[in-house]
């Protein structure tokens, strides 16, 4: 009876951390939804990408 009783409390806890975390996520979810909302309506220079040129050079470097 000892170890069924460990389980069950060991489960319940498992699904308390589970459901705070699924939780946080979804706060910071919301907070970078709302973010790129207020970027993207306004404009911002922060909501375009921070590089003008190509990703890689012309030329590789050499050996």
């Amino acid at each position: 009876m000892h170890q069924l009783e460990l389980h069950r409390f060991r489960s319940a806890e498992l699904r308390r951390e589970a459901q705070q975390e699924r939780l946080a996520r979804e706060a910071l979810r919301q907070r970078r939804a709302a973010r790129r909302a207020k970027s993207a309506g306004h404009g911002a220079p922060a909501a375009e990408s921070h590089t003008e040129g190509p990703r890689r050079h012309g030329q590789p470097r050499a050996a």
